[in-house]
């Protein structure tokens, strides 16, 4: 955090203050004391003019006349000290209550950047830190022993070479995005440095500002998506238009082709090619429908549906593969019945193809892990799998239209996941690590769902 000890030229004018109190009293004393012996002296001094012949009494008045000077002197020396003490208090007490004003405004000023979304670290010339508040101790995962330590000893993000770079070009536009990874969930956090200048305008070391931009990268990445999507309907209804009717043509001449060669007895090879031919062009024609139904703008028809009963039914579907695979399936269902307005064999056909990928995830088996929570007013559907992850150059890739890493496949699968769920407002988003891949859907959730008695409990392995 933010200190605000005691320092040594606070303590030294401590010291002085005090010194110079001890002084004043000791002065004060020692001069009330004199004061006390020139009385004494003088009532001695009037004591012997009474006695003394006429011709010895100027002398005597000469002495009295020095006695009565140094009484004033000393009259004037207690003032001076008096005043002088005066002084020192009311300077102390200004002194007390210009620290007392700075330690409040140290304390609001650590408050206020303590309660800040931005994470703040400070640092001197030679790199180490001199502060830190709360939210930059949350972000990177770290606490109060690291100041004083060098900046390279926050491990869990490279500070360090982030600010010698910023050093060596010295650039306000300059940022970097760094990972931060707690457990399962990894955060982008956008890095900025400035200089740190004391009253003097002098140098004296490197403001570090870290800012949690994940959901942000998030929300951009929805809106590429969004943008790469506008269009795709007029484009696909013009593809197909322009090449499904020459495809058709082909495929039907194709066909006379083979009738023709038949009647004239041709050899292997030629009904080989022609084969090659047949299942090409089907596949043309497979690859056109898939672009279509991905990029046309499908009306829904939406009822209350149960999600649970559909994951159950879409499990039961997938049963026989996980076995064939060694996947064993594990369904961990809401405590509450939950339903949402959905349209159902969209929702199907959703799950059946996270089912499929997540299975294919794991070809040497391994479990994968259905769960729904109900969060508010929404209900999140987790499919989590054992397999080895995505890999980290693929993550931002795998939403993609026509992005996969199969041998097999048109690479629309989880494009078309992603687009379903958010024509039901949801999101579905994924979390990957080497052991594994968590797909999560999120929908919004409209009217309860009555009870129901085929309810299987909790953890159950089906």
């Amino acid at each position: 955090m933010f200190r605000n000890q005691p320092t040594e030229l606070g303590k030294s004018y401590r010291i002085a203050v005090i010194g110079l109190s001890l002084l004043s009293v000791a002065a004060l004393a020692i001069t009330l004391w004199m004061l006390v012996d020139l009385l004494k002296e003088q009532n001695v001094v009037d004591d012997l003019m009474k006695e003394l012949p006429r011709g010895a009494k100027r002398a005597a008045e000469f002495l009295a006349g020095e006695l009565k000077w140094h009484f004033r002197l000393t009259i004037l020396v207690i003032i001076n000290v008096v005043v002088t003490a005066i002084a020192v208090i009311l300077l102390w007490r200004a002194y007390h209550a210009s620290q007392t004003s700075l330690r409040d405004f140290k304390a609001l000023a650590s408050d206020v950047l303590s309660s800040m979304a931005l994470g703040i670290i400070t640092t001197d010339l030679n790199g180490h830190v001199t502060s830190i508040n709360r939210r930059g101790m949350e972000l990177l995962v770290a606490d109060s022993s690291c100041i004083g330590q060098s900046i390279a000893s926050i491990k869990s993000v490279p500070l360090r070479e982030f600010r010698d770079d910023w050093m060596a070009e010295r650039s306000t536009d300059m940022f970097r995005d760094l990972t931060v990874t707690e457990g399962s969930n990894p955060r982008r956090l956008r890095a900025f440095c400035q200089i740190l200048s004391d009253h003097n305008g002098k140098e004296v070391g490197n403001v570090l500002q870290l800012r949690d931009v994940t959901e942000r990268i998030l929300i951009e990445q929805r809106m590429r998506r969004m943008e790469r999507y506008m269009g795709l309907g007029s484009l696909a209804g013009g593809l197909h238009h322009e090449i499904k009717n020459p495809l058709a043509a082909l495929s039907l001449h194709v066909q006379l082709l083979e009738e023709q060669l038949e009647a004239d007895d041709t050899s292997e090879d030629n009904r080989q090619m022609l084969g090659v031919i047949r299942t090409e062009v089907t596949r043309i024609g497979g690859v056109l429908e898939s672009f279509r139904d991905f990029a046309s703008v499908d009306c829904l028809h939406t009822r209350c549906v149960d999600v649970a009963e559909i994951l159950r039914q879409q499990i039961d579907l997938i049963r026989l593969q996980a076995d064939q695979q060694g996947v064993q399936i594990v369904f961990d269902p809401c405590a509450e019945d939950v339903t949402v307005e959905a349209d159902p064999s969209r929702l199907e056909q959703v799950f059946l193809n996270l089912f499929i990928n997540a299975i294919e995830a794991m070809p040497d088996g391994g479990t994968l892990t259905i769960a729904t929570s109900r969060m508010a007013d929404s209900l999140q559907i987790g499919f989590a799998d054992t397999g080895r992850g995505i890999p980290p150059n693929l993550a931002d890739k795998i939403l993609d239209p026509y992005f996969t890493t199969k041998d097999t496949g048109t690479g629309l699968g989880l494009a078309l996941c992603d687009k379903i769920v958010r024509q039901h407002r949801g999101a579905l988003d994924f979390q990957t690590s080497e052991t594994g891949t968590i797909f999560a859907i999120t929908l919004p959730i409209e009217i309860p769902h009555p009870n129901r008695t085929d309810k299987q409990p909790a953890n159950s392995v089906v």
